[in-house]
């Protein structure tokens, strides 16, 4: 058993080089296990997440949701991949988050050798194991074009892989028992996540989308497939094609949020947009409208996240939905998984505010307009269409990007 040791004072000099430091360990042939401890004071203004990365690539995150970690070849934490410990140097990786005017020391300690206990683990498994299938609400059928059916998800979500209360188990249960057929799950900085999400999709009748939230202090964005880690350290100008090269989507964040408000410059859009976000509290204030239309309506496909973490969350998962005109023959979970990836790439997107909540579609050459008597609809082209009854349908004008409102101008649904 080896141990390395980090005693430093950080400071915003350091913050200033770089939000993220690597801490180099030696991992020797064979070793059957590492451990880590990171001990952060409780200073007020000092939030440090905690990584690490293998010789041969990355292997977790869970960012300041975890103060230790521990991986072998047959189990890791949550947020950590398992597998064999390949030697050379290792990195435990900090990120300096925020930082006091003062500075903050911490104390890393990297243990190499027999680990008796996995952080996190058994606490995890044991939730895993409580949760169980709900029942599911009556579904909603709406009309779609033909070949294609319209489906309910959900685009951002947090599990106990990062910064979430909850068992990955514990999200497609309360997905399934708000109506939706796909959920994205899509923790910070990490894929170890993605291992659970088919067994978990086929066994709760959910299609569990791969998601990773690429996270940092000035905008997050979302990266949906089975692509890999995108490293979010590299300038956020790289992931678009980085993103696309793997045959991934990727999507900007709730860019209106606070201090996790979109700021990285991009020479080139990605094709998704979190339009719709849980932190939209008031649906009269037309910003993230505002932002879809200047972003740019026709290249920017909007979608919806709920970005459950917890009970505590400003929404439940569903809240708002995402609703996706995919191919009608996807029934199973692991059907839907690629079908929703490729009705996203098509554009085929709509928004309302909640599973049963008024809707507009975007059907082929008509707009429909369900559940919503006595509100408008104005399509890009700057028309405005009464509507007056519970079921109407309007010509599709040539661009995308329609939004329902009330007669105050409180935002219903989108749909691209």
């Amino acid at each position: 058993m080896a141990v390395t040791t980090y005693r430093q004072r950080w400071t915003l000099d350091d913050r200033a080089e770089s939000v993220w430091h690597s801490l180099p360990v030696d991992i020797p042939p064979g070793c059957p296990g590492l451990s880590v401890t990171l001990t952060v004071p409780n200073v007020e203004g000092a939030v440090v997440d905690l990584g690490c990365e293998g010789a041969d690539g990355w292997r977790g995150w869970s960012g300041g949701a975890r103060q230790t970690f521990a991986i072998t070849p047959t189990a890791a934490t949550p947020g950590y991949l398992a597998g064999e410990l390949e030697p050379g140097i290792w990195f435990v990786v900090i990120g300096l988050h925020r930082v006091p005017l003062d500075g903050v020391e911490l104390v890393v300690e990297a243990v190499t050798g027999p680990v008796s206990v996995i952080p996190g683990l058994d606490g995890y498994a044991a939730l895993t194991a409580a949760v169980g299938v709900p029942a599911r609400p009556p579904r909603r059928v709406l009309p779609a074009a033909d070949g294609l059916r319209w489906i309910a998800g959900d685009f951002h979500a947090h599990s106990l892989h990062s910064d979430g209360s909850t068992p990955i188990a514990n999200l497609a249960a309360l997905g399934v028992s708000a109506g939706l057929d796909v959920m994205a799950i899509t923790d910070h900085n990490t894929e170890a996540h993605h291992l659970e999400l088919p067994g978990l999709g086929r066994r709760f009748g959910i299609g569990l989308i791969p998601g990773q939230e690429v996270t940092t202090d000035t905008g997050h964005a979302n990266a949906f497939g089975e692509i890999g880690v995108i490293d979010f350290r590299r300038p956020a100008s790289t992931w678009v094609t980085e993103v696309a090269r793997r045959g991934g989507l990727l999507s900007i964040n709730h860019p209106l949020s606070g201090d996790c408000a979109w700021r990285h410059p991009l020479p080139e859009h990605p094709p998704l947009a979190e339009v719709w976000h849980s932190s939209w509290l008031d649906h009269r204030w037309g910003g993230p409208v505002a932002w879809w239309q200047a972003w740019g309506l026709g290249a920017t496909t909007p979608i919806g996240g709920s970005d459950y973490h917890n009970p505590s969350s400003l929404t439940t998962p569903g809240i708002p939905t995402t609703w996706l005109a995919i191919d009608a023959s996807a029934e199973a979970p692991d059907e839907l998984v690629p079908a929703v990836l490729e009705a996203l790439a098509a554009g085929r997107t709509a928004i309302s505010a909640g599973y049963d909540a008024p809707v507009v579609l975007h059907n082929a050459n008509e707009l429909v307009v369900i559940d919503a008597p006595n509100t408008l609809l104005l399509t890009p082209d700057g028309a405005r269409h009464s509507i007056s009854s519970s079921y109407e349908t309007v010509p599709a004008p040539v661009a995308t990007g329609t939004v329902l409102m009330t007669h105050d101008n409180r935002v219903l649904s989108l749909t691209n």
